[in-house]
């Protein structure tokens, strides 16, 4: 028997209980529509916007990421997210800067705040408290109060809809709570057949854990609607599984890395798994690539497994995946041995940066 079909042996593997973290992404999404529709904001601050930076850094950036992927084909002025201590030389007082920090003390968003500050720009943010507050307090700056207690990552309800909410106010999109009930019934439903409940035979996510444990994954996606969901992945895999994974896109990687899957691949063919996520709604041209290259890796001896998009709204379909993605590094997790919700390393590198300073 799989150690994945023994609850226990999760359950002690999991003491700060990620788990229910990962479960509880439609139920968080709920509860952060319920607390961003109570933030009152100004829509005539933020008027005549030409172009929008969300600043932050890695699970609290990832909700900008997944906004500007959905925006994309809505929005009619630039969106782009900073993950720097500075900002774009293009952001001035036409600019809308958001800025992202669960923590609130997150030290590159902070110095972007400083420079958005100094640039006069349109600010808002999102934090549980920290610095951040202190800042938007000082300067009267508009942001919202999060739930604390969670890893950032582990807050992606909290920094995806809320962001949703707030370009609504300012009149930049339509719809928002709608789209969010179309959005977290689909997760519920989609949710079942990944819970730890499922035997690994009749559980997808359990079924790719083991297909990845003991190898580096290597994921890849479409340019446009599933972007960002691959560095989710990548980022989840990484953080929770404490297991190298990397991302890229087609087609661009068609020019330059795909070279490297050459007969030398074959000699790390037990050492890696190409993880490839699509969507109904990849060009076509996309979809033919990723039929070819499939072959041209699988010829290396490496596996490669497909992994479609579900739903019947383009938010669904973004986040089935990402729930998916979710749960798959929790049993890999488990797999390896390793607790999901601590990040030491990443500890590690801030205390030596304070030595530093």
């Amino acid at each position: 028997m799989s150690i994945l079909d023994d609850l226990n042996t999760l359950q002690a593997n999991d003491p700060e209980n990620m788990y229910n973290r990962i479960f509880d992404l439609p139920e968080q999404m709920q509860d952060a529509l319920r607390i961003a529709q109570s933030w009152q904001i100004d829509a005539n601050d933020f008027s005549d916007i030409k172009n929008v930076v969300v600043v932050g850094m890695g699970g609290s950036a990832i909700g900008g990421d997944l906004a500007r992927t959905f925006l994309q084909s809505k929005l009619l002025v630039p969106f782009s997210i900073c993950r720097h201590y500075e900002l774009p030389e293009y952001v001035d007082d036409e600019s809308l800067v958001i800025a992202s920090s669960y923590s609130g003390n997150t030290e590159e968003t902070l110095a972007a705040v400083d420079d958005a500050i100094n640039r006069k720009a349109m600010i808002a943010a999102m934090t549980t408290n920290g610095m951040l507050e202190d800042v938007c307090k000082i300067n009267d700056i508009p942001y919202i109060t999060l739930p604390a207690g969670l890893q950032p990552r582990a807050a992606l309800g909290y920094s995806f809809i809320p962001l949703m909410v707030f370009f609504e106010k300012i009149k930049l999109i339509r719809n928002v709570s709608s789209e969010v009930e179309k959005l977290v019934n689909g997760l519920k439903r989609y949710r079942d057949p990944l819970i730890e409940g499922n035997k690994s035979d009749d559980n997808p996510a359990k079924s790719l854990a083991e297909k990845i444990k003991g190898r580096i994954a290597i994921i890849y996606t479409g340019p446009t609607l599933i972007d960002a969901v691959g560095v989710r992945w990548k980022g989840q895999i990484c953080e929770n599984s404490k297991n190298l994974a990397f991302v890229n896109q087609f087609a661009e990687f068609n020019h330059n890395e795909l070279v490297g899957w050459s007969d030398v691949a074959a000699q790390f063919k037990d050492q890696l798994i190409v993880i490839v996520l699509r969507d109904q709604d990849d060009h076509p041209q996309i979809q033919k690539r990723m039929e070819i290259v499939k072959g041209l890796i699988k010829k290396t001896g490496v596996e490669v497994v497909q992994i479609e998009s579900q739903g019947d709204t383009v938010l669904t379909r973004m986040f089935s995946l990402i729930q998916y993605g979710d749960f798959v590094s929790y049993y890999l997790a488990a797999l390896n041995r390793v607790d999901p919700t601590p990040v030491h390393v990443i500890q590690e590198l801030k205390g030596a940066l304070l030595q530093k300073a």
